[in-house]
């Protein structure tokens, strides 16, 4: 089969890395991807929002199935288009992923299904959400309605912090467009858990769990990134929790997409907060997490694009997921300043030193016979271990190998789940 990846990141990597394993494969391309993707794939210079220009590559190349990384793609509709012109590809229509592409839509959804979610109000004016926000006190939560790449969710803990992310987001305009509403409310207490399943609107399959690491400093510090690390499987996540996810919130969000008249076939990603109550959803996601992906697909024994062509064909009934016993864990090496301002182009030193691990590009670039950073996180470097302890221990020594100036990690990537 001949298969495109759409997208550059570490999520992307790890999709490519495992789907080169399948033996049903016989051509891989990847677009636009990285220095990693490289590797395994074919990079093509088409940007992932230019769903014309890939329409027309996997046509003119008879790409035989797409995968898409990213969420921007499935939000502005790709999995429409391409099916409209007779291709096949794995991830939720539009009308599908507007459960990651609007929060207010999500959340009125589970409030309508009573699906179990923080209380929320939504808000467009300055005045009224600074008012509720006085009226309720903190901490609070601050969450813009549109696409803000992980960033856009703010914790107050006070009432300046609540003030300064309101400013931001209605006055300043800092994420634009997906920013014109924004969502207040109520902080849940407790650990999170990412629960990722597969499903083809009828079978529902839940993937490994995982737990990331939004923060970008030690202890849960500083302002949330994308994902700075994380590992499979969480501790937390004992058989009682999962078939509660499965029963509450899988089923449900599924049956009432269907409901809704619309067909969920792709990922399914729940962020949880385990509370005193049970569990509670965070957020949607309609495709796989990132730097989730980086930990789950290592563990998992099954051929993937088996798995994917299975929910395309509406047979995932068919499959059992099998799963390493080891422990996964994913350290993120990122450019100095982020989730703020940070260089591009610095020379990454060391790659090939890691021998008892994995590493997984995401912001890269291949210049000449040098690798050099190319985003925000740069690279996800992966352990595999039992006890969980030893791949944190190998994670770690594989950091130890690289370098590039101003890199930046956290030290304690796991440490939650050691407790």
């Amino acid at each position: 089969m001949k298969v495109l990846i759409i997208g550059s990141g570490g999520r992307e990597h790890t999709l490519a890395w495992k789907i080169s394993q399948s033996p049903k494969l016989t051509k891989l391309y990847c677009a636009p991807g990285n220095a990693g993707t490289a590797i395994v794939a074919e990079n093509v210079p088409i940007a992932d929002n230019d769903i014309a220009g890939l329409k027309d590559f996997a046509v003119k190349n008879s790409i035989d199935l797409t995968i898409v990384g990213p969420e921007i793609p499935l939000v502005m509709g790709i999995v429409d288009e391409f099916e409209a012109a007779g291709l096949k590809i794995f991830g939720p229509s539009k009308a599908a992923a507007k459960i990651e592409g609007s929060k207010i839509f999500a959340k009125n959804l589970m409030h309508k299904y009573n699906i179990p979610t923080a209380e929320a109000i939504v808000y467009e004016k300055v005045e009224d959400a600074l008012n509720f926000v006085k009226k309720v006190g903190t901490p609070i939560v601050i969450k813009v309605d549109g696409l803000a790449a992980g960033k856009g969710v703010f914790v107050a803990k006070d009432q300046k912090e609540a003030e300064e992310a309101v400013k931001r987001i209605l006055v300043d305009k800092e994420f634009g467009a997906a920013g014109n509403k924004i969502i207040v409310e109520e902080c849940l207490k407790g650990e999170e858990v990412s629960i990722l399943a597969i499903t083809d609107g009828e079978t529902i399959l839940p993937l490994a769990s995982a737990q990331d690491h939004k923060r970008v400093f030690d202890r849960d510090e500083g302002p949330n990134t994308g994902g700075m690390g994380a590992y499979s499987p969480a501790p937390i996540a004992t058989s009682e929790l999962l078939n509660m996810v499965q029963e509450k919130v899988l089923k449900k969000t599924v049956a009432a997409l269907k409901e809704a008249g619309i067909i969920y076939k792709g990922i399914l990603y729940c962020g949880l907060m385990m509370t005193a109550s049970g569990p509670m959803v965070l957020e949607f996601n309609c495709r796989f997490g990132d730097p989730e992906t980086q930990v789950i697909l290592p563990r998992m024994k099954n051929d993937l694009l088996e798995v994917i062509l299975s929910t395309l064909d509406s047979r995932l009934s068919t499959i059992a997921l099998d799963w390493d016993p080891r422990s996964a864990v994913c350290v993120v090496l990122a450019a100095g300043g982020y989730p703020g301002n940070y260089e591009k182009g610095i020379e990454i030193k060391g790659l090939d030193n890691v021998k008892d691990g994995v590493v997984f590009h995401a912001g890269t670039k291949a210049v000449d016979v040098k690798i050099t950073t190319n985003g925000g996180r740069v690279l996800g470097v992966v352990g595999l271990g039992a006890p969980l302890k030893e791949a944190i221990r190998k994670a770690y020594d594989a950091v130890k190998q690289i370098n590039f100036d101003k890199m930046h990690f956290r030290k304690d990537i796991g440490a939650k789940a050691l407790k």
